[in-house]
């Protein structure tokens, strides 16, 4: 399967507005955002786990990094609240599930080969960065691995711009703006390829987005090996 597979063009999914594609676990289902496989792909996706709904214990030897957008997600680990961060570097494991149900946005086997951090920002954490025009706040949740991760909140009404020197991945988490003649809202998600700057002009609700400055794929990202087991999202 093939899901905006082409890194080097610009990529808009509104994922509010697409079908939910059950996983193989009861309960679990995702809308597929980016995509490079079949069940076990690297892929960028919205994943929903139902009330009491779970996966059983599974690796993840590509790494798996999440942010959970509402309700509550729960593994061995802890429970993770809406607005928590996650990075699970190649090799781990858990047996993820929500007693209340939540979704998440994930990535998986797009970690650097090398990248054994792992990362837990829960809500309120990370680095507050330098305001530029029309952000109100900017914090960030990783820094590393040349990657930049963060959290903005931007004024309504203001033009807004994110530089891009290597790859831009976004999602609107609340609010809107207008980029490029396109409307984005609620769970829509943008990537643009290197050079190609973001210039926002914000919904009149303001906007809060999730956004990633990072190549579109680290040279040296994990290999895929086709014989080795994970469950999927």
């Amino acid at each position: 399967m093939l899901i905006n597979e082409n890194l080097t063009r610009r990529a808009l999914v509104h994922a509010a507005a697409i079908d939910w594609v059950p996983s193989p676990a009861k309960g679990v289902d995702r809308r597929m955002l980016f995509r490079i496989g079949d069940e076990k792909a690297r892929a960028t996706s919205i994943v929903r786990y139902a009330p009491e709904s779970s996966f059983a214990h599974h690796q993840h030897p590509g790494g798996e990094e999440f942010l959970v957008l509402d309700g509550t997600f729960q593994d061995e680990s802890g429970d993770f609240p809406a607005g928590t961060y996650v990075r699970n570097p190649p090799g781990t494991g858990h047996t993820p599930k929500s007693d209340a149900g939540c979704t998440i946005l994930v990535k998986l086997w797009q970690f650097k080969a090398d990248d054994r951090e792992r990362i837990v920002r829960r809500p309120g954490e990370g680095h507050a960065a330098a305001l530029r025009s029309g952000v109100t706040s900017s914090t960030v949740l990783f820094q590393g691995s040349e990657e930049r991760v963060g959290l903005e909140e931007w004024q309504a009404g203001a033009d807004v711009e994110l530089a891009n020197d290597e790859g831009l991945e976004l999602l609107v988490i609340d609010g809107s703006f207008v980029e490029d003649g396109d409307a984005l809202d609620r769970w829509s998600w943008l990537r643009l390829p290197a050079g190609q700057a973001l210039n926002a002009k914000v919904g009149p609700a303001g906007a809060r987005v999730w956004y990633k400055a990072a190549p579109p794929m680290h040279y040296d990202v994990c290999a895929f090996d086709v014989s080795v087991q994970e469950t999927r999202s």
